[in-house]
């Protein structure tokens, strides 16, 4: 056994032409990666879409219980470009399956909250 640490003394036991993994290893690597980042995010991102909606939808129902209590029905959904712009719209859908705008419920709906009414 000897004192002298090869590590140490500048020699390197691999050829440094050569990449320390090859193609297939690398590649390997980067779809698991790849694979661990979706498994990872994509639970999240449908569990806030799962809560948005049913919130949007028990706000809807609220909103038009109280705007149109007369109608047979409500939709709640996303809209790009709806008539309350980007975000989740409510609708009142009437016995003719007419539809309604209610009121916008915001990119993150919340609870329905009616305008306070001032007393004078």
């Amino acid at each position: 056994m000897s004192n002298e640490h090869p590590e140490l003394s500048g020699y390197e036991p691999y050829d440094s032409s050569r990449p320390l993994r090859g193609r297939r290893m690398v590649l390997l690597m980067r779809i698991v990666v790849v694979l661990g980042l979706v498994a990872l995010v994509v639970p999240g991102v449908l569990t806030s879409l799962s809560i948005a909606s049913a919130t949007a939808v028990r706000a809807c129902t609220q909103a038009v219980a109280r705007y149109y209590p007369l109608s047979e029905g409500i939709d709640a959904r996303f809209e790009l470009s709806g008539a309350g712009g980007f975000g989740w719209q409510c609708y009142a859908i009437d016995q003719n399956e007419r539809q309604t705008f209610v009121l916008p419920l915001g990119i993150i709906p919340g609870p329905f909250r009616p305008p306070a009414t001032s007393v004078s």
